[in-house]
């Protein structure tokens, strides 16, 4: 009935609630590793992960070519997974990417810094200045991961249907009120329209894939929309020739659809290979 997505803190519990909400509502939990392994089963090379996966990049990896690539194939992985519907998804920036389907719940997960040190120091039998290093390097990776992939913050409120705090709310007490919210929130009517949006969005980074990955289009940040039978691509590329390029291929592929470009010409943008 719902794809339910989680963002959170290091030591907010996040896996444990995740896991738990799956085995009440009857869902897939997608965890870090299924997530990690579906981007490697799509293509993107295992020794590259450690770059980008939910870390801020460096200066020019934040500028390199596969930094759009990364994403392609993250995007592609998490709307794959939720094809599947009834799942539940942890991290990667879920909440942004599946932001448009009627029937997703996003929660964010948080704790004081107290708490999560005092889990961390229980878990890994850490003393306190080493908990408070892993606390103070994971919300600055995830942080700027959110910023460079999607250009927000992953901790404004607004993003959510609901920010819980585990240092006042158990696992449990967690559970209930995500799994009574799922069921009152998501209607059949919603859980249809959903499936309807996943199926398009899915097209649409699938088009982007055979451009760049397949027909090697060096247009960077390209993205497409689907809306009422029309394509629009966006991005930019070097040359007004290569946005005709991709137009006219994506025209060939998407039969049935108008495309249309809103890729920019900039001829003196470059990217680092």
């Amino acid at each position: 009935m719902a794809v339910i997505t989680i963002s959170r803190q290091v030591a907010a519990l996040g896996d444990e609630i995740g896991a738990a909400l799956a085995k009440e509502l009857g869902y897939t939990f997608i965890g870090r590793k299924m997530l990690e392994q579906r981007l490697i089963d799509l293509g993107f090379p295992v020794e590259k992960l450690k770059r980008y996966d939910e870390r801020k990049p460096g200066f020019f990896a934040s500028l390199a070519k596969e930094r759009d690539e990364y994403l392609d194939y993250l995007q592609t992985a998490v709307l794959e997974a939720a094809l599947d519907d009834d799942c539940i998804l942890i991290g990667r920036g879920t909440f942004v990417i599946l932001n448009d389907l009627p029937h997703r719940i996003s929660v964010r997960l948080i704790a004081d810094d107290d708490v999560r040190r005092a889990r961390l120091m229980n878990e890994f039998s850490w003393n306190e200045k080493q908990a408070q290093q892993r606390i103070t390097e994971s919300d600055t990776n995830r942080e700027g991961f959110h910023k460079t992939f999607f250009n927000l913050g992953s901790d404004l409120p607004h993003h959510f249907h609901l920010v819980l705090n585990t240092a006042l709310v158990d696992i449990d007490g967690a559970v209930k009120v995500l799994a009574d919210l799922t069921r009152h929130l998501i209607t059949p009517e919603k859980d249809a329209l959903g499936k309807l949006k996943l199926a398009e969005l899915l097209t649409a980074q699938q088009l982007v894939n055979k451009l760049i990955f397949e027909h090697k289009l060096n247009i960077f940040f390209l993205r497409a929309v689907i809306q009422d039978k029309t394509v629009h691509l966006q991005g930019i590329a070097d040359s007004a020739a290569l946005a005709e390029k991709a137009v006219g291929i994506a025209s060939t592929l998407m039969s049935g659809y108008k495309v249309e470009s809103g890729i920019s010409v900039v001829q003196d943008f470059k990217a680092y290979p």
